[in-house]
């Protein structure tokens, strides 16, 4: 079996439903009459976002992320917002994970990622969010992140490395992680999967360390201080390990 052959068996295994029925949109329907009660007539939208709407989603992350969105006329702060928001998960029973931009609970054996963003205009699809780590706010474009990664031919590639990822235990944002083998695969040919998930590796271990990567959507945004220096380090160090080994040590 060819190395290609090999990663594709794997893809096919790790299929996510991504239809009418599939458990992502039965959690955002669980979960929407609380959430619109939370939200108190200000909440615009309850949308699949993240690794589920680009693309990039393995079955076995259970990850499913819902972006939250919220009116530019809502009157509380994006501190506010967040906070009210652990209130309210914590009335219905959820105890939450405290995360960047992110409130984590389990829904049904799911483990489901809320981002709430405050619309910056009435139209549009500019969204503030609150960044726990740095204690303020910044400017994104989730829209922007979706079409960027569902449109650049390289999800099979950032599927296998986020199964590398997540099978060998590493903290690497999953936005992280798409900017940076995004920009490792630059002017690469398309379809060549094993050889293109190679060089996202010899990126990874030669130039993660040093390389800013910032958001597409918002250049003051920088994706790469998201990831401390050791933790650069000890992705850059498990690439090199992967590079070293056989297929089957890197991905199963």
């Amino acid at each position: 079996m060819s190395p290609d052959q090999y990663l594709r068996n794997i893809l096919a295994r790790e299929q996510v439903d991504t239809g009418p029925f599939s458990p992502v949109r039965s959690i955002a329907t669980t979960l929407t009459p609380m959430l619109n009660r939370w939200g108190n007539g200000y909440l615009l939208a309850i949308e699949p976002s993240g690794s589920f709407a680009k693309g990039t989603a393995n079955r076995s992350s259970t990850d499913i992320d819902l972006f939250l969105t919220l009116s530019s006329s809502t009157p509380d702060t994006l501190a506010q917002i967040r906070s009210s928001l652990g209130n309210c998960l914590n009335q219905h029973g959820y105890q939450y994970r405290d995360q960047n931009v992110s409130l984590g609970i389990n829904v049904a054996g799911n483990q489901v990622d809320l981002v709430p963003g405050k619309r910056q205009g009435q139209y549009g699809t500019d969204h503030s969010l609150y960044r726990k780590k740095a204690s303020t706010w910044t400017k994104t474009n989730i829209q922007t992140h979706i079409n960027l990664v569902r449109g650049s031919c390289r999800t099979e590639e950032i599927r296998v490395v986020k199964l590398w990822r997540d099978q060998w235990d590493l903290a690497f944002p999953s936005i992280y992680l798409e900017l940076a083998a995004l920009e490792a695969l630059h002017g690469k040919p398309i379809g060549r999967l094993s050889e293109n998930v190679v060089d996202v590796l010899r990126y990874f271990s030669a130039r993660l360390t040093a390389t800013r990567i910032v958001d597409p959507a918002n250049t003051n945004n920088v994706i790469s201080d998201d990831l401390s220096i050791s933790g650069k380090q000890a992705v850059a160090a498990a690439a090199q390990r992967a590079l070293n080994g056989s297929w089957e040590s890197l991905v199963r």
